[in-house]
């Protein structure tokens, strides 16, 4: 049995919130309008009304598609008109999906219907698994007739694709159906709705972080409206449904309801999508007049949770217990829980014992299971012709974020679905000794034809990887981002290694796995991150990396117990970064654009030096043209709005994320940071904003503000503020970059003598020996022969229809 002791929550906390809620006084926000939003009644070409939401009937729909040899059923009998969504289903024979167009990276939510009505065909025994995402979120699932309520099924997860499916897969002689799904973002900024790492509390009683809950899919099990009434989909701004908390009060008689219709105070990060108002204005208060002891005591609850899993738990706080309850301000902690074989998960909040406070309370509560993944995307057939939906907008960067929807084509594409040569949908499972030498590299690419380039002298059998990584144990895991879990491991010859390990029997990463090893495989300079070998045997796909003993550059900005880097040190970073992405660009015939530059993307040896990493979404430019339309791909934060607005990427898009990543390193803080005011959530914003008041001092890291000549600062924002031009043909070229930065080391490290009354911003390079290094063209820093490709062939990364095709609008990266 579980326990989890939440935070305790007490009035001494109340001062510091109310301090900071006069800072950044905020109402409830505006109304939220979903860019991305599916409701669909299933089986039907009828819209219905339910809830402030219009169900689309799927069969005059063109926003999404789905298979053909399905079905539609209705229901015999008349149902109330409650239940009007639930008249008809679709039903599925074989495997099949539905798909669904988007446009919008981040958290969503998704919501599954179902109701077995009276019908020809017995809806209640239909059993089948439904997936997503490669994650089973349905298994072996069947609806009772018995049941007149609908069964509604609600997850949360993080799509990166501009094709969503949903896969229903009926048991051998069996059948799948279901009567509607939701499909929509979960926020305005759905990126910060669910973090990506939270503390981690096993059923042992260890506490450590637990990374990477983006790129898991969370099912809801219980939603708690602490204190307060049922609260429906009527009362909810996501259309959630949230229960009274008394039947599960393991000692009903310690708490009391409190309940305060004062006005609500949001912070930035929450908001009336965190949680409804009504959540806030209700809670559990210890109760000192019940007949158990009026001290050292806790309430608690309990519920029934999956045996052995692992959940995501919420829990949400508002002082309105306090003094001041007029004026209260909502917030929530997250935690990562694991439950033990007895399936039953004990909550209890308490008093703080360093403290004589002696109230504690609780407001709203929220389990989600973590489910587990179910290996690869099911193997189905494909009816010929295929309703897409293209939605072309443009979204504007700068001072705000404004979405416009200029153009909607629906084109009718008759194309067959071929399954890629060299990939196998039936995916083994890994074992400890040897593998087999299949490989999803060295035979195709993803149109099918031959990668005859790669350098098989790279490959490297699992055997060996197991043994450098101990067979991938946990212990050796040292960081998980999009591709997958990354290992410290050393190979037999003693060498240090990275290993980047993808999600076994993945299909998601395959391109940038491609793209990886044919980007590095044949380039190689001292500012870019050496590919060591790969592997593809099986359904894995690994890659080996020189290990970066330091990390990431963003490991020694903030977040972290590495020492404080000098200004110095990461002016020099800084200056290899951009060495090794101004060798991207023109050191390659037709050039390299990296697509996603970011501080976590720039690793340090055990000296400090920086070296370019995750080639996973890089483009080969084309020497006669000045873009290449493409897909947007890329990480919130990071974006150049050009590239965002038009798809047209350049090596100038590189230069605007660069530009971001200058700023990180001057102010120590994230690109994106939704817990901030409003207005410095967006570090290029606000960063800007700040050195055009001529007020750039106050932002700089407070532990090097000391250190910094004030005209290396000035060079260096000055650099910044170039590379964050809103055009990219007004923004330096990368070697442009690496020159300005270079003097701004310079500049640290000169001292200049002045009179007292000269201006230091007139000419602050005036006396200083610098060499006579020509501005334009961008080759200013030259190129080393060292640093030159050791193959030339621009068929290795040749066209559009290769690796790079399969890259989609959004597979932009999260933090």
């Amino acid at each position: 049995m579980e326990k989890l002791r939440s935070y305790k929550t007490h009035k001494s906390l109340l001062p510091l919130i109310l301090i900071f809620q006069l800072i950044s006084l905020k109402l409830t926000s505006s109304a939220y309008s979903p860019p991305d939003k599916y409701f669909i009644n299933c089986g039907s070409d009828t819209d219905v009304n339910s809830v402030k939401r219009i169900f689309t009937g799927d069969l005059n729909s063109a926003s999404v598609s789905f298979p053909k040899q399905s079905n539609p059923v209705k229901s015999s009998n008349q149902l109330p008109d409650t239940l009007a969504l639930y008249q008809t289903a679709r039903v599925f024979r074989q495997t099949s999906s539905y798909e669904f167009e988007m446009s919008s990276n981040g958290t969503h939510l998704v919501r599954l219907h179902f109701l077995a009505f009276s019908s020809p065909i017995n809806l209640s025994t239909a059993s089948f698994t439904v997936s997503a995402s490669e994650f089973a979120l349905l298994q072996n699932f069947t609806v009772h007739s018995s049941n007149q309520s609908p069964v509604v099924k609600e997850f949360l997860l993080t799509i990166t694709v501009d094709k969503f499916n949903i896969y229903f897969i009926p048991q051998v002689s069996s059948f799948a159906f279901v009567n509607a799904i939701e499909v929509f973002p979960v926020d305005p900024v759905p990126e910060s709705f669910i973090p990506d790492s939270a503390p981690h509390i096993s059923f042992t009683g260890t506490n450590t972080d637990y990374l990477g809950i983006h790129s898991e899919v969370l099912q809801t099990i219980h939603r708690i409206n602490v204190g307060g009434l049922t609260l429906t989909q009527d009362n909810d701004t996501l259309w959630r449904n949230w229960v009274p908390d008394d039947s599960y009060l393991y000692h009903a008689e310690t708490a009391k309801n409190v309940q305060s219709l004062g006005k609500l105070y949001y912070q930035d990060g929450v908001s009336e999508y965190t949680a409804p108002d009504s959540v806030y204005q209700t809670a559990k208060d210890m109760n000192f007049n019940s007949s158990r002891p009026s001290n050292n005591f806790n309430i608690t609850w309990r519920f029934n949770v999956s045996k052995n899993a692992r959940h995501f738990i919420r829990v949400h706080f508002c002082d309105i217990v306090g003094s001041s309850p007029r004026c209260s301000t909502p917030f929530y902690k997250d935690y990562v829980v694991d439950s033990d074989d007895h399936g039953v998960m004990n909550i209890s909040i308490g008093p703080n014992a360093e403290t004589s406070e002696q109230h504690a309370y609780l407001n709203g509560l929220e389990i989600m299971e973590m489910m587990e993944k179910s290996g690869s995307v099911p193997e189905m057939s494909r009816s010929k012709n295929k309703h897409v939906m293209l939605v072309v907008g443009s979204v504007l960067g700068g001072s705000a974020l404004i979405c416009i929807l200029a153009v909607v084509l629906f084109l009718v594409l008759k194309r067959r679905k071929q399954k890629p040569d060299g990939l196998s949908s039936d995916w083994s499972p890994l074992h400890i000794n040897g593998g087999s030498s299949h490989s999803r590299v060295t035979e195709r690419t993803p149109n099918g034809s031959p990668m005859r380039s790669l350098k098989l002298r790279l490959k490297i059998p699992l055997v060996e990887i197991q043994f450098a990584t101990n067979n991938f144990d946990r212990k050796r895991a040292i960081g998980k981002g999009g591709f997958g879990t990354v290992y410290k491991g050393t190979l037999r010859n003693g060498m240090k290694v990275a290993v980047k390990r993808s999600q076994p029997g993945s299909g998601q990463g395959l391109p940038e796995f491609q793209t990886e090893i044919m980007v590095l495989s044949k380039i190689r300079h001292r500012h870019l991150v050496s590919l060591i070998g790969y592997c593809d045997e099986r359904s894995e796909m690994i890659l080996v990396y020189e290990f970066m003993e330091k990390g990431t550059l963003r490991d020694h900005l903030y977040g972290s117990k590495f020492p404080c880097l000098s200004w110095k040190q990461r002016l020099e970073i800084c200056i290899g970064a951009a060495r090794g992405l101004h060798y991207l660009h023109k050191g390659y015939a037709g050039g390299i654009i990296h697509r996603d530059v970011k501080s976590t993307n720039i690793l340090l040896d055990e000296n400090h030096v920086a070296k370019v990493a995750d080639f996973g979404l890089s483009r080969l430019g084309t020497p006669d043209e000045n873009h290449v339309s493409t897909a947007v791909k890329g990480t919130f934060g990071y974006l150049d709005p050009e590239y965002f607005r038009s798809q047209q990427l350049t090596e100038k898009s590189d230069v605007y994320s660069f530009g971001v990543v200058l700023l990180e390193v001057l102010c120590a803080r994230r690109a994106i940071d939704p817990s901030l005011p409003r207005e410095q959530v967006n570090l290029a914003e606000w960063g800007m904003l700040y050195k055009n008041k001529g007020l750039l001092g106050e932002i700089v890291d407070p532990l090097i503000k000391s250190q910094i000549n004030p005209n290396s600062l000035r060079k260096f924002a000055e650099t910044a503020e170039k590379c964050l031009e809103e055009d990219g043909a007004d923004r330096p070229t990368m070697g442009d970059v690496l020159w300005d930065l270079e003097y701004a080391l310079q500049l640290q490290q000169t001292a200049t003598k002045r009179e007292p009354h000269e201006d230091s911003a007139t000419d602050a390079s005036s006396g200083l020996p610098f060499p006579d290094v020509g501005r334009f063209p961008s080759f200013s820093a030259p190129i080393n022969e060292v640093d030159m490709p050791i193959l030339r062939d621009d068929s290795l990364i040749s066209s559009e229809s290769t690796v790079f095709s399969q890259l989609g609008i959004n597979d932009a990266r999260h933090f």
